[in-house]
């Protein structure tokens, strides 16, 4: 079992910058592949960025890429989001989550993994 609490979400303006971490607990992380998602309201979940259990891969939404950056550090259990240059659409609920399954590359979709934070809230006014 995997519990993973994300961080760091807030209110800021467009083209500001905001790294997201997700905390998980157990000694099975470094085996995982870990996913960011969102979801804003009215919108299903949608994928933001992915990255192997070793962090040698990484996959990114065409919406994202080049602004946003995730990373792991499975020392200390972690996976970071880096966001910069942020938009007012990139507002949404943000969501780590965990896939127990070897993949590589690490998959894309929600329904994939098997584990979940509870979400930070982000919000990007114009």
């Amino acid at each position: 079992q995997v519990q993973l609490v994300e961080s760091g979400g807030g209110v800021v303006q467009a083209g500001d910058s905001l790294r997201l971490t997700c905390a998980a607990s157990g000694r099975a992380f470094s085996s995982y592949a870990m996913g960011w998602f969102r979801q804003a309201p009215g919108k299903e979940r949608e994928f933001v960025a992915v990255i192997s259990w070793s962090g040698g891969t990484t996959v990114y939404a065409d919406s994202v890429k080049g602004r946003f950056t995730i990373s792991r550090l499975n020392a200390k259990n972690t996976v970071y989001l880096q966001m910069n240059s942020l938009k007012p659409e990139d507002t949404a609920v943000y969501y780590c989550a965990a896939d127990r399954n070897l993949a590589n590359p690490p998959p894309r979709y929600p329904s994939n993994y098997d584990y979940w934070g509870q979400g930070t809230q982000v919000t990007v006014s114009s």
